[in-house]
């Protein structure tokens, strides 16, 4: 068995981790210091459209990166 694809499944998620929080922190908090709400419900509502967006974010970079390392570690070296 080849352990190029797992490692690189393993690669791909400590990328993903690393660039999750990277990115997470810089567009959160540029959200949160543009934020213009002015009663709680506006708030709310943007904090619910953050939560959103880091969702969407960890999706993309936690979940696809380990299957991006995957499939390029076995075609690279297995």
């Amino acid at each position: 068995m080849s352990w190029a694809g797992p490692l690189g499944a393993l690669i791909g998620f400590g990328l993903g981790l690393l660039e999750y929080r990277l990115i997470s922190a810089v567009v959160i908090g540029a959200l949160r210091r543009t934020d213009r709400s002015e009663t709680e419900a506006e708030k709310d509502d943007y904090e619910r459209r953050i939560r959103i967006l880091r969702w969407a974010l960890m999706a993309m970079t936690i979940g696809l990166m380990p299957i991006l390392g995957f499939v390029i570690g076995r075609t690279l070296f297995g």
